[in-house]
């Protein structure tokens, strides 16, 4: 398989100081309890807000550790920043906007006072496929107004460059129809996977014995049964199969999709959830779970959110009291949406300064990545449809997380998993398609 390049843009160590004499300081603002925050941006990128550090203005040296954004360019996008518009010769910048006060807005005015900004722009030393460090130290971000030529703030940030290969992978139709999945590098669209979705009760025996607690076992369907199918939906599985024709991963629905008292919809307090599998060294008829999915449809807000935690060795039940956060998204139920996981940009609650970010192997054995969450970095994209949308789940995986071709699988059936749980979080006053709805021919 061969990666597409990406580059990732990483903003880290942030830190403010403000001279005693300034008039910023006399207003407050350099107090240890004001708060400041920054606004980081790149031309057709979200504008990501982080907090920022205010220092004593006697500070040398600030933390260069602490991620505070990263952002994530394929060629094309890199070459649109390098090209300069023929109206406007002024290259593309990477800015860092530097406010005092509080992150929020009031009638959509920003509430906070911009003290200054920090511009980088963006060279040719942006594609040269290596590590390079851009800028490192403190830097003057405006002047104090009414005090001369005395300095104003100045902001301590460190911007760096690097290398971060993908494989880019696409279901070749919606997961419930049975697709192949294709690696797509250019032009090329090169068979890795298949597909099958079954929701039937033979669907449990082609799965074998599965490392799961009672309480959290298999549902299976039943039948098509369209009143039962109005109170829950369940018993889903995705098998992902290599060309050979052999098991490499599965989601399986372990955790029925029920409507909440007095509505239509899956509340947050009771999810429904997925495992997502990969078979056991020691037999094909043998499966452990490797994460777990939950998603629910927010009341009134036309979303759905997803949680996804990992599983650790010896944990049991994927999520259950033994699992690490990896990731959370919500989705526009009508429009689709991204299911995204880096570890630079979620921290989850409680995690010590080493969080285990597990990576599947091919061998079948857990292998534990301890990685820091401040230097912590892009693991898997999904994009996935939404009611009113027939968007085939694109896959962007991280190359470093890939060893071999079944490395791959577990995320694709992870990507599945996402896709199909948009469906099974529509209300349950309206019918599901018809490979949803009704049980599928066992092959």
């Amino acid at each position: 398989m061969e990666p597409r390049a990406f580059i990732k843009v990483s903003v880290l160590g942030l830190g403010l100081r403000i001279p005693v004499a300034s008039k910023a300081s006399r207003t407050g603002v350099h107090a240890a309890s004001s708060p400041c925050f920054c606004e980081i941006s790149l031309p057709n990128s979200p504008v990501q807000t982080v907090p920022v550090t205010l220092l004593s203005p006697t500070t040398v040296d600030a933390d260069t550790h602490t991620l505070a954004a990263s952002f994530y360019l394929d060629e094309p996008a890199l070459q649109k920043l390098l090209t300069t518009s023929c109206c406007n010769a002024s290259p593309s910048f990477l800015k860092v906007v530097v406010f005092s006060g509080r992150q929020g807005s009031c009638c959509r005015v920003r509430t906070g006072k911009k003290l200054g900004t920090f511009k980088l722009p963006v060279g040719i030393e942006w594609t040269e496929r290596k590590s390079v460090q851009l800028h490192n130290g403190w830097t003057s971000i405006g002047r104090s107004k009414g005090e001369g030529r005395r300095p104003g703030a100045e902001l301590h940030v460190i911007v760096k460059v690097e290398p971060d290969p993908r494989y880019v992978f696409q279901f070749d139709g919606e997961p419930a129809l049975s697709p192949q999945i294709v690696q797509v590098q250019g032009n090329m669209r090169q068979p890795i996977f298949s597909c099958k979705f079954s929701r039937d009760r033979s669907s449990r025996s082609r799965l074998g014995p599965v490392d799961v607690s009672a309480g959290n076992g298999w549902s299976g369907s039943g039948t098509g049964d369209s009143s039962k199918e109005r109170k829950e939906r369940k018993g889903w599985l995705v098998m992902i199969h290599d060309l050979s024709g052999s098991p490499v991963a599965a989601a399986s629905m372990v955790t029925p999709f029920v409507p909440s008292a007095g509505s239509d919809l899956v509340s947050r307090s009771n999810p429904g959830a997925w495992l997502i599998l990969r078979p056991e060294p020691s037999g094909v008829d043998s499966w452990r779970p490797w994460g777990r999915l939950e998603a629910w449809r927010e009341r009134g807000r036309g979303v759905v959110g997803c949680k996804f935690t990992l599983n650790q060795e010896g944990g049991g039940v994927a999520g259950v009291s033994s699992g690490v956060l990896i990731a959370e998204a919500v989705l526009n139920a009508q429009k689709g949406g991204e299911f995204l996981i880096d570890t630079g940009r979620l921290r989850p609650e409680g995690s010590s300064t080493n969080s285990p970010i597990q990576s599947p192997k091919s061998s079948g054995e857990f292998s534990f990545t301890h990685v820091l969450p401040s230097v912590g970095g892009f693991v898997m994209k999904c994009n996935v449809k939404g009611e009113k949308s027939s968007i085939k789940p694109v896959i962007q995986l991280a190359m470093r997380h890939v060893t071999c071709v079944e490395d791959a699988a577990v995320f694709m059936a992870l990507a599945a998993a996402v896709d199909l749980s948009v469906d099974a979080c529509q209300p349950f006053s309206r019918k599901l398609r018809t490979e949803l709805s009704h049980p599928s021919v066992p092959s």
